[in-house]
């Protein structure tokens, strides 16, 4: 699974998250600002539900070390709870689309509120995300927005590697997110569908860039998604879970171009 943190969440940072024009207008307001989304997808785990509670997205236009000044809205939704194992097989949810102005755009930051709950073998939990709720989740950015350009943030969490149990009989979980960031104008996805599904049981479909595996599960349908591939050519590697009694098979000489969904149709395990 990917090791990403909350871009930057990481450990390391993705040498390919680049930001790059993918649209452009001749209003006035060109000459000024740019328009910046924030959209959300997911990689699950082995629970039923993680439900978290988006109350806002902000952004930072400088590189001021004072974590009380220069936060501004960009949230044009209302607070609004999403089950993120809902948000896979290509699935995503607009959380921010706005004009902001163009120039230096320091970090973005994922407001959380208090209605988070994960779900596992039935059984509801309340999920801590002290610091979501207190300053929010924040992503690095350090680049310079052109006049008149439009940027797609997308924020894929890896809800597997995200959620912790804390020792002791506590019992509590608590939300430490691990989040991959990419945009769609420099970098590419890899779609592909399980048929026939293997109905109970996960696929987990991988793709190897650079020193990360990019992973995505299978959802229901047998539908997966790698999101922000760089362009090049890939293996595309399907792990099947061990009890279903499927081999683990690799698909060699799979070409991704950046801002392109290259969908690699029907396989079969």
């Amino acid at each position: 699974m990917k090791k990403i943190k909350f871009y930057v969440l990481s450990f390391s940072v993705i040498t390919f998250m680049l930001l790059s024009i993918i649209g452009c207008n001749s209003s006035d307001d060109s000459a000024q600002t740019s328009r910046v989304s924030v959209r959300m997808t997911d990689a699950p785990g082995d629970y039923d539900a993680v439900n978290i509670e988006v109350r806002d997205v902000l952004i930072k236009s400088t590189t001021d070390d004072d974590d009380s000044k220069g936060w501004v809205s960009i949230g044009n939704v209302s607070p609004k709870i999403y089950n993120l194992l809902e948000l896979t097989g290509g699935v995503n949810v607009l959380l921010a689309d706005n004009l902001v102005p163009s120039g230096f755009l320091g970090q973005v930051r994922l407001l959380l509120g208090e209605n988070n709950t994960v779900v596992k073998n039935g059984v509801s939990y309340a999920l801590k995300t002290p610091s979501a709720q207190q300053s929010g989740l924040k992503l690095k950015i350090n680049q310079t927005l052109v006049a008149g350009a439009t940027y797609d943030f997308l924020l894929d969490f890896d809800v597997e590697h995200s959620i912790v149990v804390q020792a002791g009989s506590s019992g509590n979980f608590n939300l430490h997110p691990v989040i991959r960031v990419s945009t769609t104008a420099t970098s590419g996805v890899i779609k592909g569908t399980i048929n026939p599904v293997l109905t109970g049981f996960q696929v987990v479909a991988s793709v190897q860039v650079g020193d990360v595996e990019v992973t995505a599960y299978a959802n229901e349908l047998g539908v997966f998604q790698l999101n922000g591939i760089p362009a090049g050519t890939y293996t595309v590697t399907l792990t099947p879970e061990i009890a279903s009694g499927k081999a683990i098979k690799t698909v060699p000489g799979i070409v991704v171009v950046n801002g392109i969904m290259t969908n690699m149709g029907a396989i079969s395990l």
